[in-house]
């Protein structure tokens, strides 16, 4: 896998984020873990300011930074502060987190996409915040759906219809 970018995204608990994103075409890795916080070496226990996270990595020739975006902007809600379902606080926060000007261009114009179709009954609330140090969480974290398929998550898909035009 030598031509693969990643992306780094946060929409609430990665559980559900993880589990949907695994299956997207092009995706070729995912891993939950926590960015954008206070401390180094977070932990489920101890991760101030930090989003839970995805980090995924992608194949630019089967799926673009711009398809991910849209799928993410559909399989959460990115018009809540701090909240996905019943997780509340700033670990659940909607984020992404760009790792030059090309993304951060392209995130904007998601938002403003997804603020246009007004398909969401309110202002996205997605932060895009610099590239922060990703840091994997517990093995425990990784694949959880997959190794308890009746675990919670709060994220489905919302919207089959992209909000990219065309």
């Amino acid at each position: 896998m030598s031509n693969t970018k990643k992306a780094y995204i946060a929409g609430g608990c990665f559980w559900g984020m993880e589990d949907l994103f695994r299956t997207r075409p092009g995706i070729v890795d995912t891993e939950v873990g926590y960015q954008g916080g206070q401390n180094e070496n977070p932990t489920y226990r101890n991760h101030p300011g930090h989003a839970e996270g995805l980090e995924l990595t992608y194949d630019p020739s089967k799926t673009s930074f711009k398809e991910i975006l849209d799928f993410f902007f559909r399989m959460h809600n990115p018009t809540t502060v701090d909240q996905q379902g019943n997780d509340m606080g700033s670990s659940y926060r909607s984020a992404i987190f760009y790792q030059n000007e090309e993304e951060k261009a392209e995130a904007q114009e998601m938002i403003d996409l997804v603020n246009a179709s007004r398909k969401w009954p309110s202002k996205v609330v997605t932060t895009l915040e610099p590239f922060a140090p990703f840091w994997v969480a517990e093995e425990y974290h990784q694949d959880y759906l997959v190794k308890n398929p009746n675990g919670y998550t709060c994220h489905f898909l919302r919207f089959e219809d992209s909000f990219i035009e065309g």
